[in-house]
């Protein structure tokens, strides 16, 4: 059984001050989850939540990593610099990224060997334009995005990475997939794994649902067998809604 994997994308929101009253607030609310509980935050904040959720079960998050390990990269941050301050897993190819800040499939990519080589956990999103759901090419555009992403790895560095299926139709706009239609596309990155590394590899690295998951519809996007958890966008940024999410068993 792959353990669920809850992580909190807080995108370009809240100061320090904010961010370690969130977190010290969510701290008790989901000491008891059965899941792993990641908040993914952004820059400024590393510090406050880093000692704010020292010695509980909350790891800690980064939303990009550059590719090198130095260099004239005016505004970024290598993997070595994120592992410093206590991060553990970082947000690679989101949607937002692709479409604001020139994220390509071949950025994805040195970015996930830098993060994997650098000891951090990638969780690497893909996923479908509504246009291209519209016309059919949903499981050919999420299998390329995959093996594209995960070229250059071993079977044994892609078992401990996590995949988000965000369809970008969904992201922001308070639309969701199915249960059935976000189960079925998880089935096919799966098998765009299993393909490239094999069933065993398939069966252990944990991909997640991050098209608006939130409390009103996790325990029917959870029960579905291929999704091992969320990636969450705007009920992260309340305690209790993120609460909800994680303790979605309860």
């Amino acid at each position: 059984m792959r353990k669920p994997i809850i992580a909190g994308n807080w995108k370009m929101n809240k100061t320090p001050g904010e961010a370690k009253a969130l977190v010290t607030e969510l701290i008790p609310m989901v000491k008891d989850a059965a899941s792993d509980v990641v908040v993914c935050v952004p820059a400024v904040c590393y510090e406050a939540v880093r000692e704010a959720i020292a010695g509980t079960n909350i790891h800690l998050g980064a939303q990009n990593v550059h590719f090198a390990k130095s260099g004239a990269f005016t505004g970024e941050l290598s993997a070595e610099m994120l592992k410093a301050v206590g991060v553990a897993y970082v947000i690679i190819g989101h949607s937002e990224r692709r479409q604001y800040f020139g994220e390509t499939d071949i950025t994805v990519n040195k970015r996930v060997r830098a993060a994997v080589a650098g000891g951090l956990i990638p969780i690497v999103c893909v996923g479908e334009l509504k246009d291209e759901r519209e016309a059919g090419y949903t499981d050919a555009i999420v299998e390329y995005q995959t093996r594209m992403a995960l070229t250059g790895l071993t079977a044994d560095e892609v078992k401990t990475l996590v995949i988000a299926y965000e369809p970008v139709w969904a992201i922001g706009t308070g639309l969701t997939a199915t249960d059935e239609q976000a189960n079925e596309t998880i089935g096919v990155i799966r098998k765009a794994v299993a393909r490239q590394y094999g069933q065993v590899t398939a069966d252990a690295v944990r991909i997640q649902y991050g098209g608006s998951m939130n409390p009103g519809n996790v325990k029917g996007l959870m029960a579905q067998p291929e999704i091992d958890g969320g990636l969450i966008g705007g009920a992260s940024l309340k305690a209790p809604d993120f609460t909800q999410v994680v303790l979605f068993d309860r």
